[in-house]
């Protein structure tokens, strides 16, 4: 086959939108002689499409099937300025989905794996039914680019950028390097630099009067010409409207030091707050530094809210250290009461945090400058008023937590909640997990990270963790026939698993609550299983030879290890709301959650998805193939009376 054979002819614009494979596509269809503009976003994909000047587009949808097709569908919809042709390339998984794509507008298809010479083929296949070749020069007249020719020393513009930029066609390298700012020819040199390695590139700057646009480069490897097709992207943001919007609204020590002192050398009287949240030392120990770093900032963000909802600006509003805050006004001391009622109100709203609501509230104290006050003597007086009102710190606390911890359970503190597990295709109720609750009388509802943090301490973890199972499987025997067909989840601990004859022990309580073993699920820690692999593949298998089904929890944390998958008889694989939640963040986040829930369903093992929150969260889930999910987004834990109307509704 000749490279003859596969090739595009010379010039001619082809528009490629991929979420994952752009690169890598454009590389072969500009080896095959298409000048490529390729794109790995899917917004404004119409628009985009228009200003490549292409009549061909091809629509990458591996690993983002409704993506893919919604792009489809909205440029087969983009009325005269839609393609002539689009290319559809899909995962073999994917086959089903070909008549949606032929439904939304594709008219030629492709399935992974893809060669080369496969996707050249198609490329010339597809244009075959749009014009002959030899009207590759002829395109429409609003295309923006150039052709430079190294023979000539020359650039050649388009008709209309060259009416854009107010140019001759025909222009020297100089002329045209004048309408790049000098800061931006670097990127210029460098994108040119990378086209020395490769035969297509692409780099954004600022061109006039275009605004922001992409330079998609192409250089033809035997005749050395280069040449461009430019996209325009719009004008460029507002920085300052940018930064507003970006920056922490919230100051920290050092900035609010110095807008104190800059304002008490004005002359000017301030009265300030110092807020502290309360109990924050026992989260942080119960669940942790990442959780209270979550914390510290949600609380941050109330706290500036309330006071710009009163104050507007004129409030300074400052992290000042561990669980601290400063609150600072120019205003009276009656504005700064109303400030301090707001932010009360809203720290004490219950927080989340590790997916239980946790309240927190907060103590206050405020002081008014005086003559010769510097910051630090007006910080340290107000300080010195909170710390008359300051608590015993977070381990004192959880160690009086333990010594009540006993008295809790015989006086039936102790409590079970259930949270709902979805399926995420249906949006059915078919399980709930048993979630164990402390009803303090003093301290309000402690969740379980806190509890048995506290037993922990009082060497009552595996008395605990023996009463709460007891306790759940009691309370669900005795669900309404509205609940009768769900699947109940308990939790089990390394603890646990140590106690000899543990899987007898286990299967005597469930059938004494009289809670049938076939819909009962046993959710179990990795990091639990640590020590002894081998006994936990045992207790495993016996429980489900039993009828139970078995859950490995908190998978994606901790001690991680391909090995508890390989050995142990698992029917679920949940992940850790940690993942749940970051499938938002980065790409590579999304990759990490994809592997594990690839890894779990190639060895048989159903998903479920704990800590989901939002839609955007649970909508990622799905395309990655997760099955169930358990979260906010359905439902926090909530009793049996709440339990059945949420399942109810559902139906």
């Amino acid at each position: 086959m000749t490279q003859a054979d596969t090739s595009a002819a010379p010039h001619l614009p082809l528009f490629i939108l991929s979420f994952r494979q752009r690169d890598e596509l454009a590389a072969l269809a500009a080896r095959g002689g298409w000048r490529v503009v390729a794109a790995r976003r899917d917004e404004a994909v119409e628009r985009r499409f228009r200003a490549s000047g292409a009549e061909l587009a091809v629509v990458d949808a591996r690993g983002s099937l409704a993506q893919g097709l919604a792009a489809v569908a909205a440029l087969a919809g983009a009325g005269a300025s839609r393609p002539e042709a689009i290319l559809a390339c899909v995962s073999r998984g994917d086959v089903g989905a070909l008549g949606d794509f032929y439904s939304a507008g594709a008219t030629h298809f492709l399935v992974s794996p893809i060669a080369e010479a496969e996707f050249l083929h198609a490329l010339r296949f597809a244009r075959r039914g749009i014009a002959d070749a030899e009207r590759a020069e002829d395109r429409p007249a609003d295309m923006l680019g150039w052709r430079y020719d190294p023979a000539r020393r020359t650039v050649q513009l388009t008709p209309a950028l060259a009416a854009v930029l107010e140019l001759g066609e025909t222009q020297t390298v100089r002329a045209l390097l004048r309408k790049i700012t000098r800061d931006e020819r670097g990127m210029l040199a460098r994108a040119l630099q990378r086209l020395a390695g490769g035969t297509v590139t692409a780099f954004a700057h600022d061109l006039s009067p275009l605004g922001r646009v992409v330079q998609h480069l192409q250089r033809d490897a035997r005749t050395g010409r280069l040449q461009s097709l430019v996209e325009p992207l719009g004008n460029p943001p507002d920085v300052g409207a940018v930064l507003r919007e970006t920056m922490p609204a919230v100051r920290d020590e050092q900035g609010a030091r110095q807008w104190i002192d800059h304002a008490l050398l004005a002359g000017t009287a301030l009265q300030v707050a110092v807020v502290t949240l309360a109990r924050f030392d026992v989260v942080n120990m119960a669940y942790g530094r990442a959780a209270g770093d979550r914390l510290l900032r949600a609380a941050a963000k109330r706290i500036e809210e309330a006071a710009s909802a009163v104050l507007g600006r004129r409030a300074m509003v400052a992290r000042l250290g561990g669980a601290d805050f400063a609150v600072a006004t120019r205003e009276g001391a009656d504005d700064l009461g109303r400030v301090t009622l707001a932010v009360g109100a809203a720290l004490g709203r219950p927080f989340v945090v590790g997916g239980e609501m946790v309240p927190m509230g907060a103590r206050i104290a405020t002081a008014a400058s005086a003559e010769g006050d510097d910051a630090t003597a007006l910080l340290r007086r107000v300080g010195d008023a909170l710390d008359s009102r300051r608590g015993e710190s977070g381990r004192d606390q959880i160690e009086r937590l333990a010594t009540e911890l006993r008295q809790a359970m015989e006086a039936g503190q102790v409590d079970i909640l259930f949270q709902p597990q979805v399926v995420i295709a249906t949006g059915a109720i078919v399980g709930a997990e048993a979630l164990a609750r402390w009803q303090h009388p003093v301290l309000g509802e402690l969740g379980a990270e806190l509890l048995f943090a506290a037993a922990d301490r009082a060497g009552l973890a595996l008395a605990l963790s023996e009463h709460v199972q007891a306790l759940a499987l009691r309370r669900a025997a005795g669900w309404p026939a509205a609940l009768g067909r769900l699947r109940l989840a308990i939790n089990i601990t390394a603890g646990d698993m140590a106690k000899p004859d543990f899987a007898d022990i286990l299967l005597g309580r469930i059938d004494a609550s009289g809670f049938p073993r076939s819909r009962l699920t046993i959710e179990i820690t990795e990091s639990g299983l640590i020590e002894e692999l081998g006994e936990a593949a045992r207790l495993l298998a016996e429980l489900r030879r039993a009828g139970c089904r078995v859950a490995i929890d908190d998978f994606g944390t901790g001690y991680s290890s391909l090995a508890y998958l390989k050995a142990l008889p698992l029917d679920y694989l949940k992940i850790d709301k940690q993942l749940s939640q970051d499938i938002e963040g980065t790409p590579r986040d999304r990759i990490v959650v994809r592997g594990v829930i690839d890894m779990a369903r190639s060895l048989g093992l159903a998903v479920i998805a704990e800590g989901v929150e939002t839609d955007v969260q649970l909508d990622l889930l799905a395309k990655e193939g997760c099955q169930y999910f358990q979260g906010f987004l359905c439902a926090p834990p909530v009793d049996v009376a709440a339990l059945v109307a949420l399942v109810e509704g559902r139906q």
